[in-house]
């Protein structure tokens, strides 16, 4: 979260794409002044991290999120085989949030500001990114996200919210009804799976999706880039395959729109003859 700035690489230590971590400026074991970072724009014209990663429920305008009652809940619910938690700071509607959906269904601790977590932290705050070398501390205490409203920034204390391994997320793509097939724009539980993910805990992570009636399309909808970061063995090899992807995603991009070009002038001209 935060104001993105310009870099080179979709993911990097300097773009803050969805995955750095180790000490968060502000938000680390020493505390200090708290610093709210947020997800840099890479690969310019990519359409990558244009506004900044959103690692929880919010939206700007809370009455976009889908409407799914409890009576709609799916999942048998209760604690899950990886410890699972938030800080909570009540800025969006409870039918609404993905964090609280978990809550209730007693898949997520809620931990008080101020409260460590020795596990990982999804959080624009970090510095690094996270990558399968990551998995041990997943296994043994588990991931941590921070569910807020991205309007209400200023007011998260990002600096009591105490971890020694923040994170982002590499390049992914959303599959919430907000931000279907939109690349950065995760919610809550969505941020939580893709670090099972990585981290190749596949069945963890189809566990906390489970209760929502779109959760099933988030591994299909990453399914390449899943598969792609599973294989790196460190956060230099996350970053240059994310790198690598937003690149060939910008060509792609690039070569359709010259296409489609190149299809409009030859009908012009087919027309102009006739």
């Amino acid at each position: 979260m935060g104001k993105p700035k310009s870099a080179n690489s979709p993911s990097s230590a300097r773009n803050g794409a969805l995955g750095l971590g180790g000490r968060g400026r502000g938000g680390g074991a020493r505390g200090g002044r708290t610093r709210v970072r947020g997800p840099r724009n890479g690969a310019s014209d990519a359409g990558v991290w244009t506004d900044g990663w959103r690692p929880d429920s919010a939206v700007d305008d809370s009455g976009e999120e889908e409407e799914e009652s409890d009576e709609d809940e799916h999942g048998d619910g209760g604690p899950l085989d990886v410890p699972v938690a938030m800080w909570d700071f009540d800025h969006c509607d409870p039918k609404r949030c993905s964090g609280r959906k978990l809550a209730r269904l007693g898949m997520i601790q809620e931990l008080r500001v101020g409260q460590r977590w020795r596990g990982i932290v999804l959080t624009p705050n970090a510095t690094r990114t996270l990558s399968p070398a990551d998995a041990p501390i997943l296994r043994r205490h588990g991931v941590a996200v921070v569910e807020c409203s991205w309007a209400r920034l200023d007011e998260v204390p990002f600096g009591k919210l105490k971890s020694d391994h923040e994170r982002l997320l590499p390049h992914l793509v959303a599959s919430n009804p907000v931000n279907y097939g939109r690349p950065g724009k995760l919610n809550c539980v969505e941020a939580i799976a893709a670090a099972f993910h990585v981290c190749s805990h596949p069945s963890t992570a189809d566990a906390i999706l489970s209760p929502f009636s779109w959760g099933h399309a988030f591994a299909k909808v990453n399914e390449e880039l899943i598969a792609t970061y599973v294989e790196c063995k460190n956060e230099k090899d996350v970053l240059a395959a994310a790198d690598r992807i937003v690149r060939e995603e910008k060509e792609g991009k690039e070569e359709r729109k010259r296409e489609r070009d190149e299809g409009e002038c030859h009908e012009s001209a087919a027309v102009l003859q006739g």
